[in-house]
């Protein structure tokens, strides 16, 4: 078999310039709120800037916690543009002033999402801050009044799920040029919240929901709908729901194509990943160096016989395991405390209904409580028919999402 041809493993790296935070977001993975105690010092966030440079970086999405309360943040925007590389920002959008934002235009900020996890309720309640909801479209507003490009960003869980639609409308309607949807995952806050998780089984009726409000986005062409790593894998929606990102899924990047960096200075191969996977720290040894890092290498292998050789349980025997390579490795390292078989999958919730199955996890250690941990969770699989528990109040089905005039039914594949 001839090797594999990768992308450059060096074109993207998300930045997480602070931990400190002014939001108290149910599902965050790194338990954002106080600010790491030894995070890089302003010389140490520059010399990094000159080593994203040089080992290639195009683009540096620059996050927290909430980025913009490092108090140099701008500054280090600023050089990154300076040093040739494209920068970027997702914000939590609260308390960020008109002002701000034509801060951010001159630094050379290019592009920002803003995350925004349901209609107002249930937005205020996931991020933990009444009022949130409301600063999010106020900062939107003072974007677009200061000439920057905006998209938005969402969790989807069992709270946000059925008001997709509506939100839908909402982003749109406020000029968002994209929005990115991703499942919320049992990381940090989320493992602690996992009764909001949707089900496994749970998918297809997601899936059949994302796919009607792709057909609308499509035909109406004012919001470009972008899938996170943790939606899709082989389901009959696909090509509708890829349809604005040029590819289905093709395995996990991490350490090919991205990176993830710490407040602190450690390095990662996707800012997703649970602390496991730090490679090293840019204190200790440079960048170039980190990059060869078992921990940022570990995907090296896709396209070959070893590329497949994590993968366990049914993603093992699955008929799209060269291709798929077990999904998100995030997604099925913080469920199971190993990567390499993943249940948040299209395919294999379709697969198993098929076959009169479904699946369930279920948390049996809770996580540490520092960032970026989880805990370790069990996999049911039992009828389809089997009643949920009794405790179980949140379930997500189709039937449940409230479809405002203008959503005319129509037939979808499969």
């Amino acid at each position: 078999m001839p090797p594999p041809v990768l992308q450059p493993r060096t074109a993207y790296a998300v930045w997480e310039l602070t931990l400190k935070c002014n939001l108290a977001c149910g599902h965050c993975g790194s338990r954002a709120g106080a600010k790491r105690a030894d995070e890089l010092s302003r010389e140490e966030a520059m010399d990094l800037v000159r080593q994203l440079s040089e080992v290639g970086i195009q683009e540096v999405t620059i996050e927290g916690g909430e980025a913009f309360l490092r108090p140099d943040w701008l500054d280090i925007a600023r050089a990154i543009t300076d040093h040739g590389m494209r920068c970027t920002m997702t914000t939590g959008g609260y308390g960020l002033s008109r002002e701000t934002a034509r801060r951010m235009k001159e630094a050379g900020i290019s592009h920002v999402s803003v995350s925004v996890d349901g209609l107002e309720a249930t937005h205020d309640r996931i991020r933990g801050r009444r009022g949130s909801f409301r600063y999010c479209f106020e900062t939107l507003g003072h974007f677009r009044d200061a000439g920057l490009l905006f998209s938005s960003n969402t969790q989807i869980n069992r709270l946000s799920a059925p008001e997709m639609p509506e939100l839908y409308e909402r982003l749109r309607d406020a000029g968002c040029s994209a929005w990115q949807f991703q499942i919320t995952n049992p990381m940090g806050n989320g493992g602690d919240n996992a009764w909001m998780l949707l089900q496994p089984a749970e998918l297809p009726d997601l899936y059949r929901m994302l796919a009607r409000i792709a057909v609308r986005a499509r035909e109406e062409g004012k919001l470009a709908l972008a899938p996170s790593n943790n939606i899709g894998y082989f389901g009959p929606y696909d090509e509708l729901l890829f349809a604005n990102v040029g590819q289905v899924w093709a395995g996990c990047k991490a350490g090919l194509s991205v990176l993830g960096i710490h407040a602190d200075g450690g390095i990662k191969g996707c800012p997703t990943l649970p602390s496991e996977y730090i490679g090293g720290n840019i204190r200790k040894q440079p960048l170039a160096d980190i990059l060869d890092s078992r921990e940022l290498t570990f995907n090296a292998k896709a396209g070959t016989d070893e590329g497949t050789a994590h993968m366990w349980g049914y993603c093992g025997s699955c008929k799209y395991a060269e291709a798929c390579r077990g999904g998100c490795t995030q997604m099925a390292h913080v469920l199971f405390n190993r990567n390499g078989n993943n249940p948040y999958c299209h395919y294999r919730t379709l697969e198993l209904a098929g076959r009169g199955l479904r699946e369930r996890v279920v948390r049996s250690t809770p996580g540490q409580g520092k960032p970026f941990d989880h805990g370790v969770f069990e996999l049911v699989q039992e009828p389809l028919e089997t009643a949920w528990p009794a405790e179980d109040t949140h379930h997500f089905t189709y039937e449940r999402i409230p479809w405002a005039p203008g959503w005319e039914p129509f037939a979808l594949p499969g």
